[in-house]
């Protein structure tokens, strides 16, 4: 199944406190448990007016449609193409 990258414009994200990101996630969760199994969110990352989330999904429909259930900006969706890390520098 295709990995996503969604970029997600929030103006303060990185000041929202432990309890503001837990109720996030949580509205977030229960959005994915009615969605089904088909769209997984594997994990984010909080910046100062942004955050980037990685998510399994069969298209970038699923994604915008569990944004717009959440009522979470999606700005930008891409899809990886691949991973590379520091081990990719090493011979084969």
């Amino acid at each position: 199944m295709p990995k996503y990258i969604i970029e997600r414009e929030i103006p303060g994200a990185g000041a929202l406190s432990p309890q503001e990101l837990q109720g996030i996630s949580q509205k977030s969760c229960g959005i994915l448990r009615d969605m089904g199994p088909q769209i997984q969110w594997l994990e984010s990352y909080v910046t100062d007016d942004k955050v980037y989330c990685v998510y399994i999904a069969p298209d970038e429909a699923t994604l915008r449609a569990h944004a717009e259930k959440g009522g979470f900006p999606a700005n930008h969706i891409a899809r990886i193409k691949t991973v590379i890390d520091p081990t990719t520098a090493e011979n084969q």
